[in-house]
């Protein structure tokens, strides 16, 4: 960790931090042939794509009722089929027999999500196994993949995230000082994911487990799944971590399947990702592939569902937040009024002027002998750091910064009592 000249975020990384929970929604021609896997060599046509009950806002509104703030759809997929109807390509929605050529999967998703205020963004791979000129003419498909972002930063509105996948990529060169230097022209708000010039980085896993400690600076970027290669950023930068995993332990589709719907993970695994995430400082890009209908299939909706429902019952209500905690120097003490019972402690640094904690201590003062009992021991706390612990009676509860650059600031502290799990 850089310390002499400290690195801080942007106001849109922070707000992006804000964001912490995100659908993620894999959809396109893949759905509608099952058992399709990654680089596949199988041939698709056009000819299959039919989702005839699409209804993006169906999606947008689970997502929105389980609490999360974003969500990111497959505009285009390693496969190359473009979810609106792009000029730059015939393997589009236009050449679809849906809604007769002329519908636009990535207009109805990006209205949804202003309908039920979540912020929009797209996934759009740069390796496109569509294109027969990706490895034969490097210049012409950059114009292309221009081109293609340029349709899809230009005729929707503000797209609050851009997310490249760097599977595929390898062992290609984009003219990337072209490509970005176009993409912050038309959207200057806009947060780009890992490649290129990031905002925000992929964790370097697919399983939503982030690793502790997370720290918010780094020097490199993991690439893909299918290298162990960094991508060197050649100095140390602000990018906040996200984690994206399966809504189904399906690893070989991020898209529909028939044939693990048995796989749907359960409100207690899908806490425990939550804990793993957004526990440790990061966001949760959680993944559902809608079906065949269009449609969020019904146990993946109603799991999300519980899932939110969940996340509010155990943090929803604290029962002492930042008001009720006296900081003297690096310590901050709540003091009950009667004991109770606690299993959560969640602290938020304030990272406005960079990260600062290094190491931190959880103590509760225990209930009968009012001694002081060490809890959990941290190092950085970042966003957010959710402290689960044994259920135990208190007095109180103090937090201490063993080890920082500067003095440390915290945005936000809070006592919780969850209980038991579902």
């Amino acid at each position: 960790m850089q310390t002499e000249q400290r690195i801080i975020p942007s106001a849109k990384q922070l707000a992006y931090q804000e964001l912490e929970f995100g659908l993620f929604i894999h959809f396109g021609l893949r759905t509608f042939y099952e058992g399709y896997a990654d680089f596949d060599e199988r041939p698709m046509t056009t000819a299959a794509f039919n989702p005839v009950g699409l209804d993006c806002e169906q999606w947008i509104r689970t997502a929105k009722e389980a609490g999360m703030e974003y969500a990111v759809l497959t505009a285009k997929h390693h496969d190359g089929f473009s979810n609106w109807p792009s000029k730059y390509s015939s393997f589009t929605v236009e050449a679809s027999p849906w809604r007769e050529g002329q519908g636009d999967v990535v207009r109805e998703f990006v209205n949804a999500c202003r309908k039920y205020d979540v912020k929009p963004g797209l996934y759009y791979s740069p390796y496109d196994g569509s294109a027969d000129f990706y490895t034969q003419d490097a210049k012409a498909y950059d114009d292309y993949f221009v081109n293609q972002i340029t349709e899809l930063l230009s005729g929707y509105g503000d797209i609050d995230i851009l997310w490249f996948d760097g599977c595929g990529s390898e062992d290609h060169t984009y003219d990337w000082p072209r490509i970005i230097g176009e993409i912050r022209r038309m959207q200057p708000n806009i947060l780009i994911f890992n490649m290129g010039d990031p905002d925000f980085r992929w964790i370097g896993n697919e399983d939503g487990i982030a690793p502790t400690p997370c720290w918010n600076v780094v020097d490199s970027t993991d690439f893909s799944i299918y290298t162990d290669k960094l991508d060197d950023l050649g100095e140390q930068m602000w990018l906040p971590a996200e984690c994206d995993v399966q809504m189904r332990a399906n690893g070989s589709t991020w898209f529909y399947s028939d044939a693990d719907e048995h796989m749907v993970k359960s409100v207690d695994e899908l806490m425990g990702l939550y804990y793993l995430s957004v526990g440790r400082g990061t966001n949760l890009l959680l993944n559902i592939g809608p079906n065949r209908d269009g449609l969020l299939p019904a146990k993946d909706a109603d799991h999300l569902t519980r899932f939110g429902e969940e996340i509010r019952r155990r943090f929803g209500n604290p029962i002492a937040t930042s008001e009720a905690w006296v900081q003297e120097g690096r310590t901050w003490q709540y003091k009950a009024e009667a004991s109770h019972l606690i299993d959560h402690v969640i602290i938020e640094e304030d990272l406005t002027a960079g990260e600062r904690v290094r190491r931190f201590t959880v103590s509760i003062i225990s209930a009968k002998s009012h001694r002081l009992v060490t809890m959990y021991e941290g190092s950085n706390i970042g966003h957010k750091a959710i402290i689960r612990i044994p259920t135990v009676k208190a007095a109180g509860v103090i937090v201490e910064v063993t080890e920082c650059d500067d003095e440390p600031i915290l945005r936000s502290i809070s006592v919780h009592y969850a209980g038991g799990d579902v």
